[in-house]
């Protein structure tokens, strides 16, 4: 598979409705901001920004044999966490929430199905573990 057609993310259209789903979950105020923090990147910073999500995602593939509770699997996450900041900061309440969706929701599972059949539910459990971990 391409490195494009592995993680392709999603066209403006299904950006902008998923956008006014989270509003409804996060507030409009937080969702805006992060809209407007995405279109303030030059299209090279996309590009970049997009890129390392997607080494994240192919990284944590990689680490699923080993565990979810692994430390390789850890450090993945904490490095998935960090790169929320170019969107937005969650906290550790809102990071857990947004990996159960990409398990739950269809439509964010299908897109890790493409990737790989188990890592929607392996990024929910890593992240899980990780919240946990930081929880204590």
């Amino acid at each position: 598979m391409s490195d494009k057609a592995y993680f392709e993310g999603f066209s403006e259209e299904e950006q902008e409705k998923y956008a006014a789903e989270a509003e409804e979950l996060y507030g409009a105020e937080s969702v805006r901001a992060s809209m407007q923090k995405w279109k303030a990147y030059s299209a090279d910073e996309k590009k970049r920004i997009m890129d390392e999500g997607s080494q994240n995602y192919k990284d944590m593939i990689a680490a699923m044999p080993k565990g979810a509770d692994s430390l390789e699997a850890q450090a993945i996450v904490e490095r998935w966490r960090k790169h929320m900041d170019y969107f937005w900061t969650p906290n550790l309440d809102q990071l857990l929430a947004l990996a159960n969706g990409y398990y739950e929701d269809p439509r964010f599972k299908a897109t890790f199905d493409n990737m790989h059949p188990q890592l929607a539910e392996f990024m929910r459990d890593a992240v899980k573990v990780y919240v946990a971990n930081q929880k204590k």
